[in-house]
Parts: C-alpha cells; structure tokens; sequence
C-alpha cells in the first residue's frame, strides 16, 4: 500500500508538472532573461552563439534556451564544433543537425559543423582550448556576436569534449581584454536524481537560484516541449530507444538553468 501510494504521488507531481509547462507555452513571457529593453520599449536584440560539441547537443540540453531566444527575437548562431563521428556516422549527423535546427528555428547560414582534425569526437579525445579559442573567437568576430551560451565545466554527463569546451570559451573571455566584453552563460550540471526527473525539475530549478545567491542564474522553462522531440528525432542515426527514454525522462528536456560565467 506504501509503494502504491509514493508510485501515485510521483505519477501525480509528474503529470501536474506537465501540465504547468504545457499551461506555459499560452502564456505571456515572464522570464527576464536578457529582456533588457530599449528606451522605445522594445526588447533589446542580442547576437548569441551556443557552442556545443557534438550533433544533437542542442537537441537534448539546450532546447528550452533555443526555444526562449528564438521565441524572442534574438539572432542565435550554433558553433557545433565535430560532427560526431566517433562511430563513423559524422556526415549524416552533419545533415541531421542542419535539419534539428531547422525544427528549432534556427537558420542554415547561422549554423557551423567542424570538422577539425584536432577536434574529434571521442571519449578519449581531448581538445586544445586555444585552438577552441581561436575558432570561437573567430565566430565572435564573425557575427557581431555579443553573448556566449555553453557547458559548465562538468558538462551535462562528464564527456569530455563538452568539459572542453567549456574551458575554451573559458580560455576566450581570459583573453579577451582587448576585445569589446563578450557577455557568456553556462548551463547548469544537476545531479543525477534531478537530471531524470523529467518535468518535476522545474520545481527544484525554480528554487535552485534562492539557495545560490552570490551567483547569477536564470531558470528558463521549455515553452514548447515538443519541439525537444521533433528536434532530437530528426537525428536518426541516433534517436534509438535509450535516448527517447532520456529525452523523456530528462530535465534538460523541460528546464535549463544558465549561470552567468566569469
């Protein structure tokens, strides 16, 4: 009867938490992430360049991010910096990220897959951060671009390109002081109970910033959810059955947190 009545108390809390983000995508914006406003009213427009590591990274972390910019107006640039290939399979995920994109609202032209011969997908891989460095600096340059968005530095799962990468926009900012201030935000690594939570993280998201006052977080709630699916099914090669299950169960699917790096 104990584990009849937890089991209905987690189904319950799981459904009402959808509901709240389902409820969410009708209505009105009420984050205030990089909703600064112009003296005519109007939001202020931002250049914004997600680094990744691999195809599909946007698609299974970043979502509710992508959703909240391009929801918004801001000019966001994917720098995806390998195209996967660690199973020999890096030209169709190439394709397959193009096409995500597409489903998330993001241009062709403002989409980038390298495939630089130090930069390749591997467990075992580890990547030059100036190398990193330079190629994100060139974007920067590039686009007028004036705010990064990446990994912390564990990276969601501990892979060690997106640690790397972390550390590359890390070894850009360091050495940027003669460049005009580039604004970069990291997204939040949870611990594994709240990472398969699914929907019900937003609960604990939206507490996280109270217990961590001396750092500056913003809670960004996945307005359109299934577009995360759409997203991720569009890469096939690998949307096999243990990643739907983590899509599903995943909190990245419904909330990201962005920490401000300094």
């Amino acid at each position: 009867m104990a584990w009849f009545l937890i089991i209905s108390s987690v189904i319950v809390l799981w459904v009402a938490s959808l509901c709240k983000i389902l409820h969410g995508s009708y209505s009105p914006p009420k984050g205030t992430f990089l909703n600064n406003l112009k003296d005519g009213g109007s939001i202020n427009k931002r250049n914004v360049l997600l680094v990744v590591a691999h195809p599909d990274d946007e698609s299974m972390f970043f979502t509710p991010t992508i959703n909240y910019l391009t929801t918004r107006g801001h000019n966001i640039h994917i720098l995806c910096l390998s195209i996967g290939d660690a199973d020999g399979k890096g030209i169709t995920r190439k394709e397959e990220l193009y096409q995500a994109s597409a489903i998330l609202k993001v241009p062709h032209q403002q989409v980038k897959v390298l495939d630089h011969p130090d930069l390749q997908d591997g467990f075992g891989e580890v990547w030059n951060h100036n190398i990193l460095a330079l190629i994100i600096e060139e974007e920067i340059n590039s686009y007028g671009i004036d705010l990064i968005i990446t990994f912390d530095n564990y990276g969601v799962s501990g892979h060690c390109n997106h640690c790397d990468v972390h550390y590359g926009v890390i070894r850009k900012l360091l050495h940027a002081s003669s460049q005009r201030k580039i604004e970069a935000w990291e997204l939040v690594s949870t611990n594994i109970f709240r990472k398969y939570s699914g929907p019900v993280d937003i609960w604990l998201s939206s507490l996280y910033p109270m217990q961590c006052s001396h750092e500056v977080l913003h809670c960004l709630l996945n307005e359109q959810p299934r577009k995360s699916f759409r997203a991720m099914a569009q890469h096939s090669s690998q949307w096999v059955w243990f990643r739907k299950l983590f899509v599903g169960f995943s909190s990245y699917t419904y909330v990201n947190t962005l920490r401000k790096m300094k």
